[in-house]
């Protein structure tokens, strides 16, 4: 590849002034400069200048004559393929990758074949479950670079073209291969999840942990570096549904077990064991902290930050428990890795020689190492540090050097761990296979990438040898992919040049190479590494990879693909080899541990199945045994570590190439492990090494750049000329666009559905085009710039106009301003002189009317003066006889005020006793509802005694008047005769008494005097008060306000709360709600799961013999687990029970837990509701008191304390009297249920029954009706005393303020005799009373201490016969217990025995009233019935079949027993929603319900329960049956709530009979209670509902992406990115699959017409709508997020024109009030904030304020996303989402990216009664249904 230059018109565009460049540089690999000026053919530099601006002058090879690079346009810049790029070079990749890193923070960019995937060092969240439902189905090409992307273009392979996948992931340590390919396995866990209960998807994930902890170490490059290499096939069904895996491994890095670099820690499970060591089942291992063990503490720190080795630990335990490892088990593995820990703590004492050593027996770690492994403590000390050398004669036990024995120790450690990473990748495997035929697998493969460190030895050669395998095979799958398009397209194909690595494979692995020459060193009895490297040096020093380095003997080079590579050769044989003592695996086979004995006793075995089965070389031990091996054993010795991994990858190898490929190459951006930092030298060395620029290169040497037609002509038709756009073929006018633009025809060629171009043409169309819109741009500026010219020159014309006649017109004004002020100053001055002449009289005339004024008044006094002392006497006489009459007057109204007191108090009293012997009586009638006629006859008697008592106090009082009259009679004669003897006396008298009245006058005048002087002193004290009193009052009005402040603020406070608090409970119900749709959603799948299961296992036990019958499995019969009608209102469970036993198990309840908890469930949530609408209406009230004013507060107290007592009184007697009257009802109805079953099986008459029920809910009524004038009579009396107690809490307040105006007033004898008769005749009322009451209560007393002490002697005797029964045996304690049962058992049955006799007189009474009555209910039914067949209704308003209805049809439909199969049959399962066009919408379930209301009338519970269970089975059946048709669902929807309804309507509950009318009340249940069944309703229409929306979703998910992001609903409104992307072939389905937004509204059009015309309820369409409006949003906001090439201003656009075009249909659809254009606000604001500027602080402020319902992440996602269509757009800066990030950090936004698409909202199914009455409905004959006769 050479874009430099090799054509003249690149060459052209690299020598122009401007154009842009890389050249090298040693800090950042490239740099990017522009010319200066323009560079002609022969100069030796070119002027340059940088982005920082420096100027440099860059020197040219004139004879080779390459220059730089080119830079591709900006527009080009941060594409999603590399291959996209129109220059394809590597500064060009590295840029790309850089920019997207850093800037858009992408890590993952394709590479043709190939994702390149960047490790963040940081956690992302882009892994959630909604990315994976995003990529689920998705095209390659369609969505961003993921490795999602490829796991699902695997996955759709692999079922599309029954082929095995494979998926590659390499890279370095570090890189991020483990979790990548961790990702690809849960996408495939979670895409193909197992149809089955198995799980086996979580098994396979549950393997990375495991295998993490015991493959896994921190490395200085990687804190969770895989040692290893696996490749794991899951396994798929021929419905690619996972059924199990299976992982190799290869290559495990034993050493690390006995040694770590600095830095670097050993396996991650050796430090979560010891960070468990505390656990009490952990105690045995005597394990401390990790820095205690030589093994986990040789690299320094032992701790990785971020990490919990505990937590971890638990984690790899669960791991285990969930794959099946039993505990004991997991219990051996831990104490085989604890034994390492201790086996390399053991200390080796050397002896004085030196070449002997030991180790004390006393050991602590060799003790425990011994125990924790079950082998003999003295064999493991002697051969520790003894070894046997066997002789052809003798066997010799030679001692070994500490060293050796160092050396021996580490080997015996490694082999152990070996052995036990085996076994447990083979039990891991046991338990991810299965038994079941396994049709396809992808592989994912997860192995160590190229390596090369500053020492490398045997590990980092086998790992590059393997890379170089890989090489090999990725450019061989690239080169073919590139010659298989170029085919498919039907263009000229040249060979291509790649790199072919067979020669350094060659010299690795074939004869006599590095591989075979190492092995055969190993066979030489005295081999070393030296001799081995001399070997090298002879037999290689001519191959081209193989070089021999200057300074070293010992080391060898060895040129790979991506770089040269030093190995030293130390090491390698031992490695190689891999040898550990066979004495020391004798004792561990001996162990008395089975695990342990296993491990060791099949080793040659175990290596063998692990060769041929290709799980690698971590069990590849050679075992150097003391005597002459066989001649089996030599060839299994020849087998060596090289050779086995050389088998391996041979195998792994065939595996890949068998299967399709798809290539992961990670890249590690830097050393140092930070988040989001790229180092270019890095990378770089990375890309060489992984293949990607071996990609680029491919590409680049043929046609890089490839465009569909299609959009080359959108793209391009700007260069096109007017007259050949007539032509409509669009191949044609690309032909002749292209023959003429770029006249070399070698630069592109025309396929079949695509133009190739090579490397540069993209980028001089996108300068030719550019060019073009610059050219139109210049014409269009220069138009609007003169346009604009002339428009200012008209508007300065205008203006200047418009001066000069303001001008003009204010000098006008100016003139007549000053004629007016003359004219104005004259009138002034008229009127000022007039003024003051008018005030100067007025002043004189004013004068002597005051003097006139003042000489009259004087007269006027002196005469009243004189006037008024002659009169005084008078005067005071008037008020003095005034005085005196008054003064006898109050004394007289104030005795009769005392005696009305006394009488009224009397009366009151007399009242209230006579209240509450009424309510004593009334109270004693609710108890005995017999003998009510006798209380009356008693209360009557009780009344003519009162009347008599009154008539003879009556006669009393008359004859004590009568004796006053005459007493007073008395009186006034003597009076008479007194004033008549007195007569001559009378004028002294009154000469004294003037004079006296003289002197009491002249002291009241002194008194008078002292009164005025006291007054004005007492006034002045008085007003000082007052100053003090208003500033206190003052004072007290501020605080008034600021308490009122504070109480206003407390109150919206409170408010506040209380309405964040109702929010709250709000949404804490509607997330019950949806939980609890959510388990109804789960319970319709595990039964959707039995039913696949029993369907499954009925297939394969199809085999003769003896077969279980599973009838009671059958999805049908398992629908009927729903509890039996109660037909009374307690035994619930009990009578469930029975009846569920008397059935059978046949149609037992199969899940009948689950049924009961969500049904208790509901109720809970039911209860939650009216709690909260009764604590929302509290609020509200008080809410409105608030605003009332005080006196009104006062008035709703009073009424409201006067309701509170009615009800709770009310309530008391309700509750008391409802739980006597239902045991009474429940026996009673037992006891007359017999009889009627007796009557019925002699008589055949059940309409007694019925009658008596009738005649008892009247009894019932009407002692309804009793309690409460009871409760009324007892509110009046509650109230009474709260006014009084009101008036007593008043009466303080009084006296305080004022005194009694006759308090102090003198009172006639007379009078307080009259009022004292009338107040003792009170007391003895009252002394009555109070003796009665205490008469009564100590009467009680009595009672309840006799009680008390009956109490006590039972519990006496209950302690004494204890005492005794404790005293004997246990047999006669169990047979005494019994009998004391039983005693209490027959005294309790003769008390219902009693019961039942006295309800049975009552029974007999009552039919005799029934009699009575039934001719009378006969001839009002007959009456009603033939008054309603002549009225005529219209209640439908569309045309439907309704026939005249007879006379006699009640409404009701009668069928026999043996019909129901076939009604179910010709109404359910075998009905289609068009026979019932033109009918009664939900007709089937009127007619269900008749059948049901007929059953109920005929009192046949069982028919009931079957009709219903049968129903509902039927319903379930059609779904199943037709579980895609959209029609269907949506009928059986609308009939299920209809049917739904009616038992609510027609239930006899008062809350669901409002709007019924008098005709619809005669058709409610008379007999059975269905609220159970109500909810086993309400559960089906969940269901069904769900079903609905999830065949609509099915039906539109796949039109959104297409209607609403890729479409031009505007035409010619976008533009194609200049991408020249290509698009997976394999990816693509052949056809046209875009939709335009009328499609989408179309199919919503067919939804709401068949929803509507199939009767289904209004709110109920609402909110289907707004759940389908939700999923168009997430849906298109979720893509929107994940594609680059949609996040553009014309999308923002063409999404806002199409979202008000949905807008606009629920307008005309009147469903804009189902809250779906709230669902879609989102999608709106991200809309908008495509179109935004985004370049200001101002812009990001408005951003913020615009997107509340954007989370901060999907922000900035869009604006890291937003791509320009064309080079005059700007994109978003890096500081400008910097910004956009701050100001939006105080937000709580959710961590999730993409939204739930699978979210439901909770349905709500509104009670919404039929207007039509059931004797209405017609059943037309076509439905097969005259087996049903009208009653």
């Amino acid at each position: 590849m050479d874009p430099r230059g090799s054509n003249s018109l690149v060459l052209h565009c690299n020598t122009c002034q401007y154009t842009r460049v890389w050249i090298p540089d040693p800090d950042e690999v490239w740099r990017s400069a522009e010319l200066t000026k323009d560079y002609k053919e022969g100069e030796k530099s070119l002027q340059l200048r940088l982005e920082d601006g420096t100027i440099r002058e860059y020197p040219i090879d004139v004879q080779s004559n390459q220059l730089p690079f080119l830079r591709n346009p900006d527009i080009l810049v941060g594409e999603n393929d590399l291959t996209a790029l129109s220059y394809l070079h590597e500064p060009a990749v590295l840029h790309n990758l850089k920019v997207r890193f850093l800037e858009s923070n992408h890590i993952y960019t394709y590479c043709g074949i190939v994702l390149v995937a960047i490790n963040p060092y940081e956690q992302l969240p882009i892994y959630g479950q909604d990315v994976i439902y995003a990529y689920s189905g998705q095209n390659m090409g369609d969505m961003d670079p993921h490795i999602f992307a490829v796991a699902e273009e695997a996955y759709k392979q692999m079922a599309r073209d029954e082929k095995n996948q494979s998926i590659i992931v390499s890279g370095e340590s570090g890189a991020g291969k483990t979790v990548s390919a961790k990702y690809a396995m849960r996408y495939f866990a979670t895409v193909g999840g197992s149809a089955s209960d198995t799980n086996i998807e979580e098994k396979v994930l549950a393997s990375s942990p495991i295998m993490e902890a015991i493959g896994n170490a921190k490395t200085t490059r990687n804190d969770n570096s895989s040692r290893f290499g696996k490749y794991i096939q899951i396994g798929f069904d021929k419905r690619y549904h996972i059924i199990g895996a299976n992982m190799r491994t290869y290559l495990l890095e034993k050493s690390r077990v006995v040694f770590q670099a600095d830095g670097e820690r050993n396996y991650h499970i050796f430090y979560q064991l010891c960070a468990a060591a505390s656990l009490p089942e952990f105690k045995e291992l005597a394990l401390t902290c990790a820095e205690d063990f030589f093994y986990t503490s040789q690299g320094g720190d032992t701790h990785i930050e971020g990490i919990d080795d505990a937590e971890d630990f638990e984690k790899t335990r669960q791991a285990f428990t969930l794959l099946g490892v039993r505990e004991s088990h997991q219990i051996s593995i831990f104490k085989i890795i604890a034994s390492i820990l201790h086996l390399g703590n053991v200390e080796i004492q050397a002896e004085r020689d030196g070449d002997s050593c030991s180790v004390s027996p006393q050991d602590a770690h060799l003790n425990d190492f011994c125990r924790l492994l079950g082998v003999e403590h003295s064999q493991m000390v002697h051969w520790l540090c003894h070894r046997k050398l066997v002789t052809t004669s003798e066997t010799y036990v030679k001692t070994m050097s500490p060293q050796q024995v160092a050396n021996a120790r580490s080997a015996l450690a490694k082999h152990i761990y070996a052995q036990l990473f085996g076994w447990i990748v083979e039990h891991v495997n046991k338990a991810l296979c299965t038994a079941l035929k396994q049709h396809a697998f992808i592989g994912v493969l997860d192995i160590y990438g190229f390596e090369t460190f500053e020492v490398n030895s045997f590990e980092q050669f086998c790992i590059n040898y393997a890379n170089e395998k890989l090489q090999q095979q990725f450019n061989s799958h690239v080169f073919k992919l590139e010659q298989e398009e170029y085919m498919k397209e039907q263009i000229p194909w040249t060979l291509i040049d790649f790199y072919d690595n067979q020669p350094c494979i060659d010299l690795i692995e074939a004869k006599l190479g590095i591989l075979d020459l190492l092995d055969e060193e190993c066979k030489v009895p005295k081999g070393t590494d030296q001799n081995w490297a001399q070997k090298l040096y002879d037999r290689h020093s001519g191959s081209q990879h193989f070089q021999k380095p200057r300074m070293s003997n010992t080391a060898f080079i060895v040129v790979h693909f991506a770089d040269k590579v030093e190995y030293l050769s130390d090491g390698f044989l031992e490695k190689n080899r891999d040898t550990v003592y066979e004495e020391q695996i004798n004792i561990l086979k001996a162990s008395k541990f089975p695990l342990v004995a296993d491990l060791f006793h099949d080793d040659k075995d175990s290596i063998l199945a692990a060769t041929t089965s290709g799980k690698g070389s971590s069990s590849k031990i050679n075992i150097r045994s003391a005597r002459p091996p066989l001649k089996a054993s030599n060839k299994e010795h020849k087998k060596t570590v090289g050779h086995q991994f050389r088998t391996s990858l041979h195998l792994l190898m065939e595996t890949l190439n068998a299967t399709t490929p798809h290539y992961v190459r990670c890249i590690k951006p830097n050393d140092e492990k930070l988040p989001f930092h790229f180092d270019p030298k890095r990378a770089v060395q990375q890309l060489r090494a992984c293949g990607v620029l071996e990609t680029i290169r491919i590409s680049a040497a043929g046609y890089p750049s490839r465009w569909a037609y299609h959009d080359f002509f959108n793209r391009y038709r700007v260069l096109v000329k007017k007259r050949e756009l007539g032509n409509t073929d669009k191949k044609a006018i690309c032909r002749s666009v292209l023959e003429n633009l770029i006249k070399d025809p070698d630069k592109f060629q025309f396929g079949r559905t695509k133009i190739f171009f090579r490397a540069g043409q993209v980028a001089y169309l996108e300068k030719l085009r550019a060019d073009k819109f610059r050219a139109a741009t210049i014409m269009i500026q220069k138009t609007v710039r003169g346009w604009l010219q002339k428009v200012k020159y008209r508007r300065l014309k205008a203006a200047t106009l418009t001066l000069q006649r303001f001008c003009r017109g204010h000098l006008a004004r100016r003139l007549a301003e000053q004629l007016r002020r003359t004219r104005a100053a004259i009138v002034f001055q008229k009127q000022y002189r007039m003024r003051r002449t008018r005030l100067a009289y007025q002043r004189a005339r004013r004068a002597a009317v005051i003097i006139q004024a003042f000489t009259r008044g004087m007269l006027v006094r002196r005469s009243y003066r004189q006037v008024l002392m002659e009169h005084k006497a008078t005067v005071l006489q008037k008020h003095v006889r005034g005085w005196m009459a008054r003064r006898r007057f109050r004394r007289l109204r104030g005795a009769a005020i005392v005696i009305q007191c006394a009488f009224r108090m009397l009366k009151a009293k007399q009242e209230l006793k006579a209240l509450k012997i009424e309510a004593r009586s009334a109270e004693h009638l609710k108890r005995l509802n017999v003998g009510m006629e006798n209380k009356v006859v008693q209360l009557q008697r009780k009344i003519d005694d009162q009347n008599k008592e009154f008539r003879t106090l009556s006669e009393q009082l008359s004859a004590v008047t009568s004796t006053h009259t005459m007493e007073v009679e008395k009186l006034k004669k003597e009076l008479a005769r007194y004033q008549q003897g007195h007569s001559g006396d009378s004028s002294l008298r009154l000469q004294e008494e003037v004079e006296s009245l003289r002197a009491e006058l002249q002291r009241a005048h002194s008194e008078r005097k002292i009164l005025e002087d006291t007054h004005t002193k007492e006034k002045d004290e008085l007003k000082k008060q007052v100053a003090v009193l208003e500033q206190e009052n003052a004072l007290l009005k501020d605080e008034k306000e600021q308490l009122n402040n504070q109480i206003l603020c407390q109150v919206k406070d409170e408010f506040a709360q209380n309405s964040v608090k109702e929010n709250l409970m709000k949404r804490e119900l509607e997330e019950e709600r949806s939980r609890y749709q959510n388990l109804v959603k789960e319970y319709s799948r595990l039964e959707q799961r039995y039913d696949n299961l029993r369907d499954e296992m009925s297939i394969i036990k199809q085999t003769p013999g003896h077969r279980r019958n599973p009838s009671n499995q059958s999805s049908l019969e398992s629908d009927s687990n729903y509890p039996s009608i109660s037909t009374s209102e307690v035994g619930d469970t009990e009578d469930t029970l029975q009846q569920v036993e008397d059935i059978g198990l046949e149609k037992a309840a199969m899940d009948m837990t689950v049924f009961l908890k969500l049904q208790k469930r509901v109720r809970e949530l039911e209860q939650e509701r009216k709690k909260l609408q009764v604590q929302l209406e509290k609020r509200e009230q008080l809410d409105g008191r608030k605003v009332q004013g005080e006196q009104a507060k006062n008035d709703l107290d009073l009424d409201q304390d006067a309701d509170l007592a009615y009800n709770s009184l009310k309530r008391q007697e309700l509750e008391s009297e409802n739980k006597k009257l239902k045991n009474d009802l429940n026996e009673l109805r037992k006891a007359v249920a017999d009889q009627a079953t007796q009557n019925n099986s002699t008589h055949g008459s059940p309409d007694s029954y019925h009658l008596l029920l009738n005649q008892l809910k009247l009894a019932n009524e009407e002692l309804e009706v009793r309690k409460e004038e009871v409760l009324i009579l007892r509110t009046q009396i509650v109230s009474a005393d709260q006014r009084r107690l009101a008036g007593k809490s008043t009466e303080p307040n009084i006296n305080a303020r004022t005194s009694w105006p006759n308090s102090e007033k003198h009172v006639d004898q007379e009078d307080a005799i009259e009022a004292y008769h009338g107040v003792c005749q009170t007391n003895r009322l009252l002394e009555a009373q109070l003796q009665a009451q205490s008469r009564e209560h100590e009467e009680e007393v009595e009672g309840l201490k006799a009680q008390v002490e009956a109490l006590k002697e039972e519990l006496d005797k209950q302690q004494q016969t204890f005492c005794q029964t404790l005293l004997l045996s246990p047999e006669a304690q169990v047979e005494f217990g019994v009998q004391q049962e039983i005693s209490r058992l027959t005294n309790e049955n003769l008390d219902l025995k009693e019961l039942v006799e006295k309800l049975e007189k009552n029974e007999r009474k009552l039919k005799k009233q029934l009699k009575i009555y039934m001719k009378k209910v006969q001839d009002l039914e007959a009456a009603q019935a033939l008054a309603q067949s002549e009225r005529k209704r219209h209640e439908l308003n569309r045309q439907v079949t309704v026939q005249r209805k007879e006379k006699d049809f009640q409404g009701m439909l009668e069928y026999h027993k043996e019909d129901e199969a076939l009604l179910i049959r010709n109404l359910v399962t075998e009905l289609k929603p068009q026979t019932l066009a033109g009918t009664v919408p939900c007709l089937p379930a009127y007619v269900l319900y008749m059948c049901i209301r007929h059953a109920d009338y005929v009192n046949d519970d069982l028919k009931v329960h079957s009709l219903l269970t049968s129903t509902i089975n039927g319903i379930k059946k059609v779904l199943k049956k037709h579980n895609e048709d959209f029609e269907m669902t949506s009928f059986w929807l609308s009939n299920t709530c209809r049917l739904l309804h009616c038992l609510k309507q027609y239930s006899g509950d008062e809350g669901f009979m409002t709007q019924n009318t008098p005709k619809q009340n005669e058709h409610c249940l008379k007999n059975f209670d269905l609220t159970e069944y109500r909810q086993v309703l309400s559960d089906l229409s969940i269901q069904i509902y769900q079903q609905l929306i999830k065949i609509a979703e099915g039906v539109l998910q796949p039109m959104i992406v297409s209607a609403m992001l890729e479409n031009e609903s505007i035409q010619g409104l976008s533009g194609v990115k200049p991408t020249g992307y290509r698009k997976r072939s394999s990816s693509m389905v052949d056809g046209d699959n875009s939709y335009c937004l009328e499609a989408v509204i179309r199919q919503m059009t067919s939804f709401h017409t068949v929803m509507r015309e199939q009767g289904l309820d209004p709110e109920i369409i609402l909110q289907v709508f707004k759940q389908l409006f939700y999923m168009i949003n997430a849906v298109t906001l979720n893509n929107l997020l994940l594609r680059k090439d949609v996040c553009s201003w014309s999308t923002g656009m063409q999404l806002r024109y199409n979202i008000s075009q949905l807008e606009e249909w629920l307008r005309g659809r009147n469903l804009h009030q189902s809250g779906a254009v709230q669902t879609m606000e989102p999608l709106i604001q991200a809309a908008q904030l495509l179109q935004l500027k985004k370049k200001t602080p101002e812009d990001a402020e408005a951003i913020c304020s615009l997107c509340t319902s954007l989370s901060t992440q999907q922000i900035v996602k869009i604006l890291n996303l937003y791509t320009p269509l064309n080079e005059f757009e700007e994109r978003v800066t890096v500081a400008f989402i910097r910004t956009i990030q701050a100001q939006l950090q105080e937000r709580n936004d959710p961590q999730q990216l993409l939204l739930d698409s699978k979210h439901m909202f909770p349905v709500l199914f509104p009670f919404n009664p039929s207007s039509l009455t059931m004797d209405s409905i017609h059943i037309p004959a076509y439905l097969n249904l005259e087996f049903l006769s009208e009653v």
